[in-house]
């Protein structure tokens, strides 16, 4: 079942909504059509209570000045882009400065921030199929890009499946920010979650937070997710690459690389509410970000929560940040003809 609800208006008088999709066993996932932003998910836990697993806010007025990504869709181009200058076949671009040296999720306005045209899909699975068109020179990209985000409601899972074309060779890496916390998003540290991710593989970062270049393998660092550990064991800031970002915030390539379907990747377990989430993708990469800058006072999540640091994390799979800037890094650049297809699982149980 597909419900949708008035959330506000924008300043032209724009109404915008939020779609409420509901499975038949219980799970239910809310989005926002400003950011295409995932609202709620709620999941349950091993007694059988349904809670809200993602952070968020409550009035439109916190999404426009949003600066975190609650949720939201990400792109043309996810992450950072050193001083958001770049060059394709000989021809220099200028993406938009909007996080200290660098053009970080898009720009300045980025598809976090503008509205989709949603449509409904009602069955068994509901289903929301979300379009923009970003024309030739927005935020500095060239091309007209025409994007297609579904996002699926499974018994047990929420898929989201990213497609995209073009009329001119363009930088293209779409993600979902979703902030997890599967003990409920009010419910206080990730850093006791256990995680497990099948990567070999770190970039270290600059104090931007721009990759150095290097390809560092993950054996002996804070970075070895490989055997399930806490968020927080290795969480240490004395560690320089975790001090840089003030914890993690780190792209962590997959053993495998790309693959042609999604297969699990990373799997996160809270102990006291015995959730279980499992990621599966088809994606390179995933960018592990601990929360590390969730304190913005004037912002309170959901029912007037503070938000704190370390409070929730991301999994936002993708391909290589600032790819345009080391030839040896992912391919981000689609060309007329062919089309950007990525899909993205979190799948739920419990233990």
């Amino acid at each position: 079942m597909i419900t949708k609800h008035d959330f506000g208006a924008l300043a032209d008088g724009s109404r915008v909504h939020s779609y409420l999709l509901q499975h038949k066993s219980g799970i239910s996932l809310r989005i926002l059509e400003l950011g295409g932003a995932i609202m709620e998910l709620c999941v349950p836990d091993r007694n059988g209570r349904f809670t809200n697993v993602v952070a968020s806010y409550d009035s439109l007025a916190d999404y426009l000045l949003d600066t975190t990504y609650f949720g939201a869709l990400i792109g043309r181009v996810a992450n950072r882009i050193a001083k958001g200058k770049y060059e394709i076949d000989g021809r220099e671009y200028s993406a938009f400065i909007n996080n200290g040296p660098s053009s970080l999720h898009g720009g300045r306005i980025g598809f976090s921030h503008r509205l989709w045209t949603v449509e409904p899909r009602d069955g068994e699975d509901p289903a929301l199929i979300l379009t923009l068109h970003s024309p030739d020179g927005e935020e500095g990209y060239p091309g007209n890009l025409d994007v297609t985000v579904t996002y699926t409601l499974t018994a047990d899972a929420v898929s989201i499946r990213y497609e995209a074309v073009t009329d001119q060779r363009t930088p293209v890496n779409l993600t979902n920010h979703a902030y997890f916390n599967l003990g409920g998003y009010a419910s206080g540290s990730i850093l006791g979650h256990t995680l497990r991710l099948d990567a070999d593989r770190f970039l270290p970062t600059d104090a931007d937070l721009i990759p150095t270049g290097e390809l560092r393998a993950v054996e002996g660092t804070p970075f070895d997710f490989r055997t399930p550990k806490t968020i927080g064991r290795d969480f240490d800031l004395a560690y320089p690459e975790l001090a840089l970002a003030g914890g993690y915030d780190h792209c962590l390539c997959f053993t495998a690389g790309e693959t042609e379907t999604p297969v699990l990747r990373a799997e996160a377990f809270e102990p006291i509410s015995g959730r279980v989430m499992q990621v599966l993708t088809n994606q390179p990469c995933v960018q592990l970000y601990a929360g590390n800058f969730l304190k913005d006072p004037a912002h309170p999540l959901s029912g007037g929560y503070p938000q704190t640091p370390q409070s929730a994390f991301c999994l936002e799979t993708q391909k290589m940040p600032d790819a345009l800037h080391h030839a040896h890094f992912d391919n981000i650049l689609l060309s007329p003809g062919e089309r950007y297809d990525y899909t993205t699982v979190y799948r739920f149980s419990v233990s």
